[in-house]
């Protein structure tokens, strides 16, 4: 019983002189009657606290986009376009706003109806034209002209909008900071002596402390991710930047002792340079534990012929436990989803589709099959909605965005929940 209910009828049952029974019934209708109605004005119950991650889970993570409204990313020019609209998207082309209530609403129930435990809140492109100065991106950051940089703003606030919107739905899903770690000049310190990275970091960390409900702890802290990008340098005598991202939080204990951090990579699968054993793959590939990169996403392709194919994604592992592995609903070819091979058109030759030959998402199914069996601590799905370009392709088949959309309607949501409840039904 809600609280304020509790307390008209405790109310009700202390009225001096007592009232006879009927009158009495009558009176705790209304006063119920009324206490629903206030009550939905009360805030709803809050997250039912972190999620403690350890060596026994097996957590479901949902690639997750707040970049999106009419002074953000609009859906002009876009391939798919979502079903779910916003009214202060329509002057730009269409599409909603992810700083719109009801469109938060709508994402958290579809994402929590799936059976994800947490979603990804990212910012990882532009990061010292977001938190730097206007000194240093004068200096710096040429590209950065005030018009980028508040688009790229608005997608920041956008982003840490999530959390205090998401208390307030009282979900019971958390939210995994992704930092960017892409641009080498996020490591150069702005006029106040402090990193993009560092700023950056510190703008979640600020979420995590005032959200601590929304926390996924990991390793005994909030799990914050550091997106690196596609190809990496494994020389560190290159000190290529993932390896500089690492110095830094090694040497700023002040963030990298107060979080659990873990890089995050696309496209291992094609790096062979970083596995743990070199040759032609048959089964998912272990990452080097001298690196231990995440995947953001990795190709799935058993059948194709193309140098470096066959295509299997990668994991890596925390002492016996496999700790990342992410599943796809499609994945591109080395050069994209279209390549100009007449006897292979519209598709290259090593793309992972959405639909197999009779519809179904055979893509998604092989990745899932692969996950039930390294029964990872994380399993990361990719990827709920980001839509653009150059990422996403042309047609239904050459995307991956699982959010009801005019290419492939509403039938995603309940493929991925069926693969998602027999993964943790075969793993918990």
């Amino acid at each position: 019983m809600n609280a304020t209910v509790r307390y008209l009828v405790r109310a009700i049952r202390m009225q001096r002189p007592p009232i006879c029974p009927f009158a009495r019934a009558a009176t705790v209708t209304a006063f119920l009657a009324l206490g629903q109605l206030l009550a939905w004005a009360e805030p709803p119950a809050a997250a039912s606290g972190p999620l403690i991650v350890n060596d026994k889970s097996h957590v479901v993570v949902m690639e997750y986009e707040a970049w999106f409204g009419p002074k953000a990313v609009t859906f002009q020019g876009f391939s798919a376009l979502p079903v779910l609209q916003s009214a202060d998207m329509q002057a730009v082309g269409g599409g909603y706003d992810s700083a719109d209530p009801a469109i938060i609403k709508q994402h958290v129930a579809w994402i929590e109806s799936m059976g994800a435990d947490a979603a990804i809140s990212e910012v990882t492109n532009n990061v010292s034209c977001i938190f730097n100065s206007e000194w240093f991106v004068k200096k710096y950051v040429r590209n950065c002209t005030p018009a980028f940089r508040a688009y790229n703003r608005q997608i920041r606030d956008n982003t840490g909008n999530l959390y205090p919107a998401w208390t307030a739905l009282g979900t019971r899903m958390k939210l995994i900071p992704l930092l960017g770690g892409i641009d080498n000049n996020v490591l150069i310190k702005d006029q106040d002596g402090k990193t993009a990275f560092e700023k950056e970091a510190e703008f979640f960390g600020e979420l995590s402390q005032r959200y601590p409900n929304l926390n996924v702890i990991y390793q005994g802290k909030p799990l914050m991710l550091i997106f690196i990008g596609a190809a990496q340098d494994p020389n560190i005598a290159d000190h290529p930047l993932w390896y500089r991202l690492e110095q830094f939080l090694a040497s700023h204990p002040e963030i990298g002792q107060k979080y659990t951090f873990r890089l995050m990579a696309g496209y291992l699968d094609s790096q062979p340079d970083l596995w743990a054993a070199q040759g032609t793959p048959n089964a998912p590939v272990q990452i080097n534990p001298a690196y231990g990169f995440w995947s953001w996403v990795d190709r799935l392709n058993t059948s194709c012929t193309e140098p470096l194919c066959p295509y299997y994604p990668s994991y890596n592992l925390a002492g016996s436990r496999v700790e990342n592995f992410t599943a796809s609903i499609a994945t591109a070819g080395q050069d994209g989803w279209g390549c100009p091979h007449p006897e292979s058109l519209p598709y290259c030759p090593d793309d992972a589709l959405r639909f197999g030959s009779d519809g179904g998402y055979d893509t998604f199914a092989s990745f899932m099959g692969y996950a039930t069996q390294l029964a990872p601590i994380f399993l990361i799905i990719h990827q709920f909605n980001e839509f653009g370009p150059p990422d996403e392709g042309f047609d239904a088949n050459t995307h991956d965005d699982i959010e009801p959309a005019n290419l492939w309607g509403r039938g995603d949501l309940k493929i991925v929940r069926d693969e998602i409840a027999a993964y943790q039904k075969e793993v918990r």
